[in-house]
């Protein structure tokens, strides 16, 4: 058995939080969450839960007695105010690297994205690549990891982990409209051709990842790394397996990539789309990255394709759907409002 440590995991009520909170527990460590939102699941009684926000510093400084281990999920989402986005995954980050210093904890993990690469020319992606944010979540993003390498320089071990998309339980946002339209027997839209490579990864990987960044040697750890599925096929593919398993012989429909993205550009500037450009200028393009150094640094090894994630997120999705059914927001934990999409959807 290994040594108990004490987690502080920010945004812990949050999709990650919750599946990374399920596993510490299950390994034996203690947990405390810090999110704007309550700790509203079963493992409610096994952790210690505060409301509050990151951007308030002494509400983190707070949290932060006692802690080996932060876990920094915390963000505010592509959808949120660029006021938002900014003061929360930029300043909010600091405040939390600042505390974690003052308090002498051992290891920092930041979950960044891979939004940080922007629309890349080429591919696999390299944890060397330039970064090139997409939108104000992008740009926040890079200045978040550029905090983080400040406070490793001054001494700090700091892993900073670029996931690719992550799906699996608990997970809603955007793909909610994609299992809506599944389970109804509706065929799928997608943004060009679908031939494009594009990988995504189950949360369970992700967990597996962080873990090893808090457990593994301090010299292998102190770094960045991209995590995502090792296996993985094109857009058309992956997502039809859901449609299969939704068993109507429904397809994924293909659609011309420049008129769509325009009409897309128009409907989020009149706020009547939930998708925003991140989502719907990379969907037509290859997005891959390598995850050798991760493989070969923190031994981390997927477990799931990227098909594998799609049905796992599905399926909770079916078997969990009266406990969310109505409600909506700009969060991973609840469906997005489909907007037009919904009446898009009845010529499907």
């Amino acid at each position: 058995m290994e040594t108990p440590l004490s987690f502080l995991i920010t945004g812990g009520s949050g999709f990650l939080g919750i599946n990374l909170i399920r596993l510490l527990l299950e390994r034996g460590h203690k947990v405390r969450s810090l999110d704007l939102l309550p700790f509203d699941y079963p493992e409610n009684g096994r952790i210690e839960s505060i409301i509050g926000d990151i951007r308030d510093v002494p509400t983190v400084d707070r949290c932060m007695k006692d802690i080996d281990v932060v876990v920094h999920c915390a963000a505010a989402l592509p959808l949120y105010s660029k006021e938002d986005i900014f003061s929360t995954d930029i300043q909010g980050t600091k405040n939390v690297l600042e505390s974690a210093k003052q308090h002498g904890v051992k290891r920092f993990i930041h979950i960044s994205s891979t939004a940080v690469y922007g629309i890349p020319d080429h591919h696999p992606l390299l944890e060397s690549d330039p970064l090139i944010g997409v939108g104000y979540y992008g740009e926040a993003k890079i200045l978040a990891e550029a905090a983080c390498v400040e406070y490793r320089k001054n001494g700090m071990c700091v892993s900073i982990i670029r996931p690719k998309t992550f799906i699996g339980p608990e997970r809603l946002g955007v793909f909610a409209l994609f299992y809506d339209w599944a389970k109804d027997g509706k065929n799928f839209p997608i943004i060009g051709d679908g031939k494009n490579r594009y990988q995504f990864m189950d949360v369970e990987d992700l967990c597996e990842a962080i873990y090893l960044c808090a457990t593994k040697d301090e010299e292998k750890v102190n770094d960045v790394f991209n995590i995502a599925a090792k296996e993985f096929t094109t857009m058309a593919e992956d997502y039809q397996v859901v449609l299969d398993r939704a068993g109507f012989g429904k397809k994924i429909i293909p659609f011309p990539a420049a008129p769509v993205i325009f009409l897309l550009r128009i409907l989020e500037f009149l706020k009547l789309s939930p998708l925003y450009k991140w989502v719907y200028e990379t969907a037509s393009k290859d997005s891959y990255v390598s995850i050798e150094k991760a493989e070969n640094k923190l031994g981390y090894a997927p477990k799931y394709s990227n098909k594998d994630a799609f049905i796992r997120n599905y399926e909770w999705y079916l078997k969990n759907l009266s406990s969310f059914s109505g409600q909506s927001g700009v969060s991973h934990r609840v469906p997005w409002k489909q907007g037009i999409l919904g009446f898009i959807k009845l010529f499907f």
